[in-house]
């Protein structure tokens, strides 16, 4: 938790195991989760739910830890003009969603992805429709798990990198009958930066802030990814650091962290190191800024770290993968 009660968590890697991400999530005291359910960079799915799913689920109940969100493969695409591409991110995601529903998730989180080039009217339109379509196909198993759609950094044809496309998805997607309480909205604090926006002090968080309210209502915000850049403003480079450490800055993040318009949300760090430690570090980073305390800086160690590997969870060798996307 952040001093001032609001869910705090991390993406977690699950390669060891279910039970051990619980465990590490118990141990550097998050109070929310996020995680892959399989290999976030193919299209093959895992053919059976994981033994160790039933423990995982006791868990996070017992120590509760909610919300627990599952990150949607990278590969997927709903803004662009691909036929192929498009129908096999719709019937991927609609298994993303059954699962995250079997591991008692409350989201699906999704990067906004790219029009290819079709412009931002075809790929809004595309956007809205892929959504409908996935809670469509997802059907009842999917109970209440939402899409939640993350803003882009704002490089290349990147569809979602300002307020005023999600608010564009969000009203294109209520147009076709999506219900609100369906479609919910991440800011990655990172990406914001790389797209231009001035979040390194409090008042350009409120001014980014007052944006989203307008556009989407500040009540569909259920997480904030938050994470430092080493990435240059507006320069669409979506790059990670330590919190504190980076491009946006302490005075940034710490207004993301008291903002009282998103008391709602849960918190969650993406940040470099995780499997070396750095995850309960950059925790105690998020409660010391929510706190207004200030942080030490960082050995150089922690600027060398591997690059993060092994967020997946691939099948186990008696359950093998495939192709189709059910569960």
């Amino acid at each position: 938790m952040l001093p001032n009660g609001r869910r705090l968590g991390a993406h977690l890697p699950l390669a060891g195991g279910l039970v051990r991400a619980a465990d590490r999530a118990v141990a550097i005291g998050a109070s929310a989760m996020q995680v892959f359910v399989d290999n976030p960079t193919s299209w093959r799915r895992r053919e059976t739910l994981p033994r160790e799913l039933p423990a995982f689920r006791e868990r996070l109940e017992a120590f509760d830890i909610a919300p627990l969100s599952v990150h949607a493969p990278y590969i997927v695409n709903l803004a662009g003009p691909d036929e192929e591409t498009w129908q096999r991110s719709v019937e991927l995601l609609a298994n993303e969603l059954r699962v995250a529903a079997a591991y008692g998730a409350a989201f699906v989180n999704l990067h906004t992805g790219s029009h290819r080039g079709a412009g931002r009217e075809a790929g809004v339109a595309r956007e809205a429709e892929g959504v409908r379509r996935v809670l469509e196909l997802a059907g009842d198993e999917a109970g209440a798990v939402a899409l939640v759609l993350e803003n882009g950094s704002g490089g290349g044809f990147c569809l979602g990198a300002t307020p005023d496309e999600l608010g564009a998805i969000a009203r294109a997607a209520a147009g076709l009958g999506v219900p609100r309480e369906r479609l919910g909205f991440c800011l990655d604090t990172a990406h914001l930066w790389a797209a231009g926006f001035a979040v390194d002090t409090g008042a350009g968080v409120d001014a980014l802030l007052a944006e989203v309210d307008a556009e989407v209502g500040l009540d569909r915000v259920r997480m904030v990814h938050l994470n430092d850049s080493r990435s240059a403003a507006g320069s669409g480079s979506d790059r990670h650091e330590h919190l504190g450490s980076g491009a946006v800055g302490a005075a940034g993040l710490a207004r993301f962290t008291t903002h009282p318009g998103l008391a709602q949300v849960a918190y969650l760090i993406e940040t470099p190191g995780m499997e070396e430690g750095w995850d309960a570090v950059n925790l105690d980073r998020a409660r010391a800024l929510a706190a207004g305390l200030p942080i030490e800086p960082l050995p150089p160690a922690a600027f060398h770290t591997r690059s993060a590997r092994g967020r997946g969870a691939p099948p186990e060798a008696d359950e093998p993968a495939m192709t189709a996307a059910t569960p």
